[in-house]
C-alpha cells in the first residue's frame, strides 16, 4: 500500500474512516488533539517512531497561535540578557537544523539592525551577547547556516537604511535570524507524518475522552462539516491545544496540571517601499522588543504583549493596539507612517504557561509536558522554533505510558534526521530554476516564489500548469499567486474552505490592502470545481468571508479589547 502525503477531500474521509475503526484498522497508538505547530510536531515524532497516529483539529491546521506569529526561527536573543543559556542553545540548534538539513526551502536567513544609542558601554555589552549568540550557533551539533554578526557606524546604518533615524543613535549590530511562513511551516509538517502514515483530519471537535476506570482510551468526536459523532479510540491522547489547553483539561474533570493564560500580541504589516530598508531592526520598548520583519513585498511590525481572556478563535486588534505599534516604529523612522499605511493586522495568542501542580511534571522554562491521567499526556508553551523539541519530548512522556501499561517498546525519536516534505530536491530545483521558467513559460520571479513555498514538491505546480494553461495565470486582486496554488492548496493541503486558502495556504487576507476582497470570487470559483460546490455554496463562501473582513476592519476602529471583541465574533467560523 502506497502512502501518499496530499491532503485532499478523499485523504480527510479516509483518515477519518481509519479513527473511527470503520476501516478496519483497530485503536491508535497516539491519537494527537490540535493541528497547530506542537500537534502536527508531534504526529510527525510519533509516525515515524513506528506508532499508529493521528491527529484532530477543530479548525483548519494552523488556524490558531500558529499562523500569527512574528514568524520567526530565531534563538531568542533577549533570553541571554536573563541568562537562559541552554534555552538559547537549544533554539538556535534548532534554527540550524531546520534551515540546513529538515526545511531549507521554507526557513530562510534574514538580518536585523540592532541600534546603539550610547557611547561607551553599549557596543562591547552587546557585541559580546552576539558574540555568544554566534558562538552557541556555531557550536551546535548542525551547520549555523547564517552569516555572523557584524560592526556598524552610523554612516553604515544610513546606507543600508536610509529611512533609519540615524541622529539618534550612534551605530548598529547587524546580526541574522530566520524567518518562515509559520502556515506553511506546520502544513508541510502535518503533510510530512501523513505521507509517513498519520491520518489527519481537520474541521473535527473533539467532544470528550472516553474512560476506562481511570485511564483515558480515546475520544468522543464530531465531524462538523457533516454533524456526525464518533468515537476514537486510542492507546494514549496527547493534547496539544494551545491556548485551549484549560479547555480541553475541563474535558477530564478538571484534573489541573496546566494552566495557560493567553497573551495577545499584534502584528502590522505594510509594503515595503513604505520603509527604505535592507534590513530589518529590533528595537528595545518599555515593554519588550519591537521587530521590523523583511517579508516578501512587504514589512511586518510588531509586537505587542497583553493579556486575552476573550474569544480565543477570533482574537481581535484594537485601534489603541494598533496605534501603540505605530508610535514605536515611528520614533525610529524619518518617514512616520500611518493607518492609510497598514495592508493587514493580524492578532495571535501565545499559549503562557502560569503554572504547575502535578509532582509529575516534566519542567522547562519554555515548554512543560504533564501526565496528569493514565492514557493522557498534556504540552503547552513553548515557541514555533523548538516545536521539534516539544514534540519529541510529548512523544516521550506517551512512550512511556505505553511501556508501563502494555509493555510496548517505543523507539527513539528521528525527526533530526527526517526532512519535512519539499527539502528533497529543493537545491537541484533552485540551481535549475532558469530551466523551469523556460520549460514551464513562468518567469523566473515566478519560479523562485514556487520554490520558496514548495521546494521540491514545485514539480507538483509545474504539473498543474502544464495540463490547464488556465492555471498559469496571476489571480485577480491578488497577483503575487497563480490560479495553480489554489487548486493544490485543495487537491494537496487540506483547504476546506475559502478562508482556508485566503488566511493560510496563501496570505493574501495580510498582504493586500483590500484584504482579500477582490481576489476572493476567483479564488472561491477554483475552489468550487475542486469541492464540487454549486452556486448557492460558492456565493455563501465569498459572503461569509467578506464579513469577516468587515468584522475585523470594525473590531480595529475600536479603542478597547472588548469592543473589539464584540464587534469581531458577529461574524463565527462558517462550521
Amino acid at each position: 500500500m502506497s502512502i501518499s502525503s496530499a491532503l485532499g477531500p478523499d485523504a480527510r474521509d479516509a483518515a477519518l474512516a481509519a479513527m473511527s475503526g470503520a476501516s478496519g484498522e483497530g485503536e491508535l497508538d497516539l491519537l494527537v488533539v490540535g493541528g497547530g505547530i506542537v500537534g502536527a510536531g508531534v504526529a510527525l515524532d510519533a509516525v515515524t517512531r513506528g506508532l499508529n497516529t493521528g491527529l484532530l483539529e477543530q479548525r483548519d491546521l494552523a488556524s490558531g497561535t500558529s499562523s500569527r506569529s512574528s514568524k520567526l526561527v530565531h534563538g531568542g536573543l533577549r533570553y541571554l540578557e536573563m541568562l537562559d543559556f541552554g534555552l538559547v542553545r537549544e533554539a538556535l540548534q534548532e534554527r540550524g537544523l531546520l534551515l540546513t538539513r529538515l526545511a531549507p526551502h521554507l526557513v530562510r536567513p534574514v538580518p536585523f539592525l540592532y541600534p546603539l544609542t550610547h557611547r561607551g558601554w553599549e557596543r562591547p555589552y552587546v557585541g559580546a551577547g552576539l558574540a555568544l549568540y554566534d558562538a552557541m550557533a556555531m557550536t551546535g551539533r548542525y551547520d549555523m547556516g547564517v552569516p555572523r554578526h557584524r560592526h556598524l557606524s552610523r554612516r553604515a546604518v544610513a546606507r543600508i537604511a536610509p529611512d533609519f533615524r540615524t541622529e539618534t543613535i550612534v551605530g548598529a549590530i547587524q546580526y541574522y535570524d530566520c524567518q518562515v511562513d509559520d502556515a506553511r511551516l506546520v502544513l508541510t509538517i502535518a503533510r510530512s507524518a501523513a505521507g509517513h502514515g498519520a491520518h489527519v483530519a481537520t474541521r473535527t471537535r473533539v467532544l470528550g475522552f472516553l474512560r476506562e476506570g481511570e485511564r483515558v482510551v480515546g475520544v468522543r468526536a464530531r465531524d462538523l462539516e457533516t454533524g456526525r459523532d464518533f468515537e476514537v479510540r486510542a492507546r494514549v491522547v496527547v493534547n496539544a491545544a494551545g491556548v485551549w489547553t484549560d479547555e480541553i483539561q475541563e474535558l477530564v474533570g478538571g484534573r489541573g496540571a496546566l494552566h495557560v493564560q493567553a497573551s495577545k500580541g499584534i502584528h502590522l504589516v505594510v509594503p515595503r517601499d513604505r520603509i527604505r530598508s535592507e534590513s530589518g531592526f529590533i528595537v528595545r520598548t518599555e515593554k519588550s522588543v519591537l521587530f521590523v520583519i523583511p517579508w516578501g513585498r512587504h514589512w511586518i511590525i510588531g509586537t505587542t504583549d497583553t493579556d486575552w481572556d476573550l474569544d480565543k478563535a477570533h482574537p481581535a486588534a484594537s485601534k489603541a493596539d494598533i496605534a501603540y505599534v505605530l508610535d514605536h516604529v515611528n520614533a525610529i523612522l524619518r518617514e512616520p507612517l500611518d493607518h492609510d499605511d497598514v495592508e493587514g493586522v493580524y492578532a495571535g495568542l501565545r499559549p503562557l504557561l502560569s503554572g504547575e501542580s502535578e509532582p509529575t511534571s516534566k519542567i522547562s522554562r519554555e515548554h512543560t509536558v504533564v501526565t496528569p491521567v493514565p492514557g493522557l499526556v498534556m504540552i503547552a508553551g513553548g515557541k514555533l522554533t523548538t516545536y521539534r523539541v516539544m514534540a519529541q519530548d510529548a512523544v516521550d512522556a506517551a512512550a512511556h505510558s505505553l511501556k508501563t501499561t502494555i509493555s510496548m517498546a517505543v523507539r527513539d525519536s528521528i525527526t533530526d534526521r527526517v526532512p519535512l516534505l519539499g527539502a528533497e530536491g529543493f537545491e537541484t530545483r533552485a540551481n535549475q530554476r532558469v530551466l523551469l521558467s523556460r520549460r514551464s513559460g513562468l518567469h523566473v520571479a515566478r519560479i523562485d516564489h514556487l520554490l520558496g513555498r514548495y521546494g521540491g514538491l514545485v514539480d507538483d505546480l509545474l504539473a498543474l500548469v502544464r495540463e490547464r494553461e488556465e492555471l498559469a495565470e496571476p489571480l485577480a486582486g491578488a497577483e503575487d499567486y497563480l490560479a495553480a496554488e489554489v487548486v493544490y492548496a485543495v487537491t494537496h493541503e487540506g483547504a476546506r474552505h475559502l478562508d482556508d486558502v485566503l488566511t493560510r495556504r496563501t496570505r493574501i487576507s495580510i498582504e493586500t490592502f483590500d484584504r482579500g476582497v477582490g481576489a476572493a470570487p476567483g479564488v472561491a470559483r477554483l475552489m468550487a470545481a475542486e469541492l464540487g460546490w454549486d452556486d448557492a455554496r460558492t456565493a455563501e463562501e465569498v459572503d461569509h468571508y467578506l464579513r469577516r473582513v468587515e468584522a475585523e476592519r470594525q473590531s480595529q476602529l475600536k479603542l478597547t479589547d472588548q469592543e473589539a471583541d464584540e464587534a469581531r465574533v458577529q461574524v463565527p467560523d462558517i462550521v
